[in-house]
């Protein structure tokens, strides 16, 4: 209180009163601070100014950020200590505690209730449990593939300075638990998002549902570590006990701490019951493991490992994942198999430089059909093996050294695959001028040594030179960029002994010259009652190569491009430098676009295109031919949104001279809401090997109440079966959801492989089974995540 004492308020209803108070400044607090008032009402107040005071009757005690109600309060402004008998409530933000009996010290968060029920409420944290950015010896990035960085800190932006020892990360937004509540025996407020709890029970369900809760003999709330911990814990669900521990612990948060990780269970048509128990460690802020033995029941023991890192070299940032997978003794081929990949990335540092390793090997060609269900990992029969080495400290120009080999895996014995040649090394030369007296003028350099495993194949080294020159001229509604080069290709050969009379050296030498040309118009249109500004973009552009006789040059890493809309603008329709077809042709196309004036999004864009050539193609690849026409198939493509919540996407591959389509693509989605698509795809491609004619259908839709269905149905013409299979439910309650999944892949032409996904998620606890939520997102496009599910450990 201050020194003249309380000032007496106004009586309220029903003859309350109510006091403020201003703490007196004591020889605790420091000098500086400010007096912090402490409002008090009641139906009846009395005491000695300064000791002591009590108030009886819907008694109420505030202070910024926090109100103690009760039947009888007493407060000691000294201590800034409140002790409250009867029907006791105290608020702490958006926290609620309820008891019988309390006594707090007002100020530090310090104090206990009995016989007390809370909830606690939390909000999205950025960075670390204080928020905001955070400084850490180490680097933070996003994965590649998209899968959560599990333990690390994850920015949304990174920015680092040449020389500096630390990095200061803005990482990406955390979750917390939301809401949280239970009972207990006893609460112990042990300051600022401190509990510990006596006989309690923990729930995120809402007050009134005891669907799933976690009961404890000691139980103690951490918010300030993101980690809750209890002694003598059980689980219930439905009421009935699914897991006890005398030991338990559990993050708070959406980051996982060091411990084991709830078992995962599925089965498989090949491996049998599959039952997994990881071990997750976080061993640094910047470097963690997750070891993860798999029981296989018609197998084996799967051992596996994942170990990732992230750290500084001079100040700049690297990081890498190395996974290891080992199975002794496979029941059912008597042999060992395992799996080796790992992946370094070093980008540029301060002297410039900067490398990538990316090595993965397996034991045999069948690892991946037998082992795996994933539709991405059973297609692989090239296994990379590369290490990549660059410079491009002045700025316009970049030096790249690479080394590359693959693992050809052979799991199909009616389709075998070719081996590549290997690059034992290559370097490249970039560099660019776009301002050299007018100009924008650029060299290409490469040489690279091909090594065969195949002894019966050609060997050799080519070098490529192409330095090339062009003189844009641009203007608000158009451009003219003329461009001239010349392409110096040299051949030095080691034929095999059965290459007779083969040329050893070859040279090639092409001059390529082009002219680029575009216009862009605009208008205003109406279209389903809204306005909207339309564009007209056509664009031409002649290119010339004399032609070559290049038969005799090998194929090293050649083949036909991808016949699309940015390779007809291309100078060469081949990838790689082994051939470089003739042209003297003139490529026309022209695209329209639909944009919102308003926020500049493109609501749809429709394009056409083709080639129209002066003198036929000549240069092929050994075994093929090329059409004598005078132009190009012709191809067309649409994107974009039909209708409200309608969005189609088509696309042809049309040839005029045999009147008939070489592959097209016609597919629509329906996407009222989020939790709500349904979509489908009709794709024909008579170019590949095997051919694709195929139909595919996918969603997820609520069915009634809590369910929803989730599914895929990809089914090929030309096989005559399903490439792959999708079905699964949801129940989704709020706090907790049931899942189930079943998939089938097709693994080769004449096997499958069959999975079952079954996880019980509670939410803001653990999840309990085979997590199907990775694969769902991965193959049902525009799959969206109820209840969000992290791995959380549940002891050391």
């Amino acid at each position: 209180m201050a020194p003249q004492g309380p000032e007496i308020g106004a009586v309220g209803a029903e003859g309350s009163l109510a006091l403020r108070l201003a703490r007196r400044m004591t020889d605790q607090a420091p000098q500086s601070a400010t007096p912090r008032p402490v409002f008090v009402s009641a139906l009846s107040i009395s005491g000695i100014i300064d000791r002591e005071l009590l108030a009886e009757g819907d008694a109420e005690l505030r202070r910024i950020g926090r109100v103690l109600t009760a039947d009888r309060l007493t407060y000691w402004p000294v201590e800034d200590e409140a002790e409250a008998l009867g029907n006791v409530r105290l608020e702490q933000g958006d926290d609620v505690f309820l008891g019988t009996h309390g006594r707090l010290k007002i100020e530090d968060q310090v104090g206990f209730l009995d016989q007390a029920s809370y909830f606690l409420k939390r909000k999205p944290l950025a960075g670390s449990a204080a928020g905001g950015s955070t400084v850490v010896r180490g680097m933070a990035v996003e994965d590649e593939s998209g899968e959560p960085e599990t333990g690390f800190a994850t920015p949304r932006a990174l920015t680092i300075k040449p020389g500096q020892t630390e990095i200061k990360v803005s990482r990406k937004q955390r979750t917390l638990i939301g809401e949280a509540r239970g009972d207990a025996d006893r609460v112990d407020l042990e300051g600022e998002n401190q509990y510990h709890l006596t006989r309690a029970t923990f729930t995120t369900c809402k007050p009134g549902n005891d669907d799933w809760y976690l009961s404890a003999e000691d139980l103690r709330l951490d918010y300030d570590n993101e980690v809750g911990t209890g002694d003598d814990a059980t689980l219930r669900f439905l009421g009935v006990p699914i897991l006890h521990s005398p030991w338990v612990s559990f993050s708070l948060s959406d980051e996982p701490k060091s411990g084991f990780l709830i078992p995962t269970y599925g089965t498989s048509s090949r491996s049998g019951l599959e039952v997994a128990v990881p071990y997750y460690w976080r061993i640094a802020p910047n470097m963690d493991s997750t070891i993860e033995p798999t029981i296989l029941s018609k197998r084996g023991l799967l051992l596996g490992a994942d170990f990732r890192y992230l750290d500084l070299l001079d100040g700049w940032p690297y990081r890498g994942r190395v996974h290891v997978a080992f199975l002794p003794n496979d029941r059912q081929t008597n042999t060992n198999r395992w799996a080796f990949n790992l992946m370094h990335t070093q980008p540029t540092t301060a002297s410039g430089f900067s490398g990538s390793i990316n090595y993965t090997k397996v034991s045999d060609n069948d690892y991946y059909t037998d082992l795996s269900n994933q539709i991405t990992s059973t297609s692989q029969t090239q296994l990379l093996q590369q290490g990549v080495i660059s410079y491009g400290g002045m700025g316009w120009w970049t030096a790249t050294t690479n080394v590359q080999s693959f693992q050809t895996l052979q799991p199909d014995p009616q389709n075998p695959v070719s081996k590549p040649y290997r690059l034992y090394p290559q370097f490249t030369l970039n560099a660019r001028q776009p301002d050299l007296f007018a100009t924008d003028s650029a060299f290409f350099g490469q040489y690279t040594h091909f090594v065969h495993p195949d002894p019966n194949m050609v060997e050799g080294q080519r070098t490529v030179l192409q330095p090339q020159v062009s003189l844009p001229y641009v203007t608000p509604g158009w451009y003219v960029t003329p461009r001239a080069g010349v392409n110096v290709t040299h051949y030095s050969l080691v034929q095999p002994v059965s290459a007779v009379g083969a040329p050893d050296s070859i040279n090639r030498t092409l001059p390529i010259m082009s002219v680029d040309s575009g216009m862009t118009f605009e208008r205003s249109t109406n279209l389903f009652g809204r306005e909207y500004a339309q564009t007209l973009e056509p664009r031409l552009m002649y290119l010339y190569i004399p032609y070559t006789d290049q038969n005799d040059i090998p194929v090293f890493d050649t083949a036909l491009a991808d016949f699309n809309f940015t390779q007809i603008f291309a100078d060469n329709r081949f990838s790689g430098w082994d051939r470089i077809n003739n042209a003297n042709q003139l490529t026309a196309a022209l695209s329209s676009r639909l944009i919102d004036p308003a926020s500049g999004a493109e609501i749809m864009r429709g394009m056409i295109g083709e080639i129209f050539y002066f003198t036929p193609n000549k240069v092929v690849l050994p075994g093929t031919t090329t059409a004598q026409s005078d132009r190009s198939d012709f191809l067309a493509a649409f994107s974009g949104q039909v209708y409200p919540k309608v969005y189609a996407d088509a696309a042809l591959q049309y040839n005029f001279a045999d009147q008939q389509f070489q592959r097209y693509a016609l597919g629509a989605r329906y996407v009222p809401e989020l939790g709500k698509i349904l979509s489908a795809l009709y794709s024909y491609n008579n170019q590949t090997s095997p051919q694709i004619n195929q139909v595919d259908i996918s969603g997820q839709w609520p069915i009634t109440g809590h369910w929803q269905a989730v599914g895929r149905y990809n089914y090929s013409f030309v096989n005559d079966n399903p490439v792959e299979i999708i079905g699964g439910l949801e129940y989704n309650a709020g706090c907790w959801a049931l899942r189930t999944v079943a998939h089938r892949v097709q693994t080769t032409q004449s096997s499958s492989s069959t999975q079952f996904f079954v996880q019980l998620e509670l939410t803001g606890l653990a999840g309990l089974g085979n997590n199907p939520l990775n694969f769902l997102q991965r193959r049902i496009p525009g799959y969206a995540v109820g209840p969000v599910q992290t791995d959380r450990a549940l002891g050391d």
